[in-house]
């Protein structure tokens, strides 16, 4: 098996207002858009987003439409102080503040109108490491 492309799905209930935070806060672009569905991509080698209507057809399976699945996408960035600032002066929803865990992970968090959070690290390896 060779992956050639990776993309995470989110079900939400307003597609276009995800597709609006990750176009204006992070840099996607719309690859596609049509009814319930928006394909969000980067240039870089981000994953690329599918927004999905939540709905019946969103969700195979015995799992309720409503039901959150506490999904977290997870993106490993440079120069995530910048990005915090950037961030906090276009008014992102920043749930967890810019802070550096012991293992020296960098790391932030963000909601979008939908719920979905988005986490953004940056690795610095710890001193004497």
């Amino acid at each position: 098996m060779n992956i050639i492309a990776s993309a995470v799905l989110l079900t939400v209930g307003d597609p276009a207002a995800s597709s609006r935070f990750f176009t204006s806060h992070l840099g996607f672009r719309e690859v596609l858009a049509t009814e319930g569905v928006i394909h969000l991509a980067r240039d870089d080698a981000a994953t690329d987003l599918v927004v999905l209507e939540s709905g019946p057809e969103a969700h195979p399976g015995p799992r309720k439409p409503d039901e959150q699945a506490g999904t977290v996408v997870s993106f490993t960035v440079t120069d995530l102080a910048a990005e915090y600032e950037r961030l906090r002066r276009e008014g992102a929803l920043i749930t967890v503040p810019l802070r550096q865990e012991p293992w020296g992970e960098w790391v932030l968090r963000l909601t979008d109108p939908n719920g979905v959070v988005i986490q953004m690290v940056e690795w610095v390896p710890p001193a004497g490491a």
